[in-house]
């Protein structure tokens, strides 16, 4: 959350610096739902009361908004900057976000891999919940070649060693691993021990293998965003972001500045009031976006966005180095 936080108050800092909107610093109210599909219905319920509030940025957790969305239905804008259920899509016309469903970017992540090679065999390993088996769909139906095997991970493996003997045997090519950092790097220890020469894949949550530069070297990792990406309104807001916070920003910072900035420009383009904040966004294209961070933001009917902002990056020195391929619909 405090990455999130630090994201949004940039935002808002530049905003009121420039004098905020018709002369009127703009405040942010924040309230922290713990996660739950409970309590985010509870804050949804304070923040439609409060008149004050004109958007919400969030809620940054998939079950919070899920439970939040038939509320602000209809009543008030929420933009998240990180749920990625594919139950959000559509849900509510009054709903947005800035990052791409875990069913797109499966797909996009499926198509990156099979032009690693030709005719290439992938595995898939995943862990067995929601999560794992809608990511596991979804780079299914984007991978053009053989899927060999499809595995659910155990619960807390205590090795991985006939994981990678079983991939080994069925001449791997390509391995898309859907799990969190800890087992990601497990098994990329073990495929080193044994010589596996797949090429491995994961998604967002393998943003923290760099921590172990040596065993993730050449790891491929989708993602919304890397500091790494050398386009230069990327560039130019790692240096302003650093400047501000003294680290580089993530993902979450990054995204969670966009949401912010994006409502911001409702407000410097007029609107005052929640139905216009909504109007304002319905109305961006692919011709007239929003121009973020990440790249251009305009939404679809279901409220996804109109771009998938997924950079396919390859692990090298520490860093998460985008590729040749940056995959965007």
């Amino acid at each position: 959350m405090a990455l999130t936080r630090d994201g949004i108050d940039l935002a808002v800092e530049e905003l009121n610096a420039k004098g905020g909107v018709n002369g009127r610093p703009v405040r942010i109210r924040y309230v922290d739902d713990h996660r739950s599909g409970t309590l985010g219905a509870v804050v949804a319920d304070s923040l439609l009361k409060d008149p004050s509030v004109l958007a919400v940025i969030g809620h940054v957790n998939s079950p919070a908004l899920i439970a939040a969305a038939p509320l602000y239905d209809g009543h008030l804008v929420a933009v998240s900057s990180a749920a990625t259920a594919p139950e959000l899509s559509g849900i509510s016309k009054w709903v947005f976000r800035l990052v791409p469903s875990d069913s797109l970017s499966g797909r996009a992540i499926g198509r990156f891999a099979a032009g690693l090679k030709p005719g290439a065999r992938a595995a898939i390993l995943y862990e067995n919940d929601a999560y794992g088996r809608g990511l596991t769909r979804a780079f299914r139906d984007g991978f053009a070649g053989a899927v060999v095997a499809s595995e659910p991970l155990d619960e807390n493996p205590e090795t991985f060693e006939p994981y990678v003997a079983y991939l080994k045997q069925l001449k791997t090519d390509v391995v898309f691993s859907v799990s969190l950092e800890r087992a990601g790097l497990e098994l990329l220890q073990e495929a080193k021990r044994q010589n596996l020469g797949a090429a491995f894949i994961g998604g967002d949550a393998w943003t923290g293998i760099v921590a172990n530069a040596t065993v993730a070297e050449g790891t491929y990792v989708g993602i919304p965003f890397t500091d790494a990406d050398p386009r230069a309104s990327v560039q130019a807001f790692v240096t302003k972001f650093r400047a501000r916070w003294g680290v580089s920003p993530a993902q979450d910072g990054t995204m969670a500045y966009d949401a912010t900035d994006l409502l911001m420009q409702a407000l410097r383009d007029g609107a005052r009031t929640r139905a216009e904040v909504r109007t304002y966004l319905t109305e961006l294209t692919a011709a007239h976006p929003y121009d973020g961070v990440t790249g251009p933001v305009f939404f679809s009917s279901g409220g996804d966005p109109g771009v998938t902002p997924l950079v396919v990056t390859r692990v090298h020195g520490g860093a998460l180095v985008p590729t040749a391929t940056t995959v965007r619909d």
